[in-house]
Parts: structure tokens; sequence; C-alpha cells
């Protein structure tokens, strides 16, 4: 074999595998651009949806929807802790005067409320 019919043999080798990654990357391109599109329809899709009723419902009784405490100032949720705390607080303490009302125990005087 003549030493020219190497460096044509070479030269072909190289130019095809050239050309198969050339056209790998090309379907690899397609099938990303494809992806983005569809991607990009559900996105739109989810966009239009209205919001659940679950996270409706607790709007209109005074509530945060869950989730919003992330944005919130820290201020507005210390303000909120503390009323909570509170009112569960006073909730514990009517049901204590209750229960010792109904078995006839005697009250402490802190769980009077003398207002």
């Amino acid at each position: 074999m003549p030493w020219w019919s190497w460096i044509l043999l070479w030269v072909a080798l190289v130019a095809l595998s050239l050309l198969f990654y050339v056209l790998l990357g090309i379907r690899l391109f397609r099938q990303f651009m494809a992806t983005v599109k569809d991607l990009g329809a559900a996105g739109e899709k989810l966009g239009h949806l209205a919001p659940l009723q679950e996270h409706a419902e607790p709007e209109k009784s005074g509530q945060a929807p869950p989730g919003s405490a992330v944005f919130a100032s820290p201020t507005v949720m210390r303000h909120d802790y503390e009323a909570s705390t509170s009112a569960r607080r006073e909730e514990r303490r009517r049901r204590r005067v209750q229960r010792k009302t109904d078995r006839g125990q005697p009250q402490a005087l802190g769980d009077l409320d003398f207002t």
C-alpha cells in the first residue's frame, strides 16, 4: 500500500467522526429545544390555573395563606406569634376555670378574671 493511502484513510476517519459528532450535537440541540418548548407550554398552562379552594378558605377567615410567612415582615410575624400565644394561654385559663367550677374545686386567684 502506498504511503498516501494511509493519509487518505486517516483523513476519511477523522472526517466521518467529525460528521458524527456534528449530527449528534444537532440532535441533542433539537431535543433540548423541544424540552424547553414543552416546559414553556407547561408554565403557561399552570400560570392560568385558579388558586386551590383550600388556600382561598383561610383568607376569608382572616388567616394568611400557608407559606406567606416567608415574605412577611419580622415585626408582623412577632405580633402574630405573641397574639396567638396569649390567645392560647387565655383559652387554657378559661377551660381550667370551667373545669374547676364543674368539679366544685376552689379557684386559683391567678385564674380568676377580676376585670
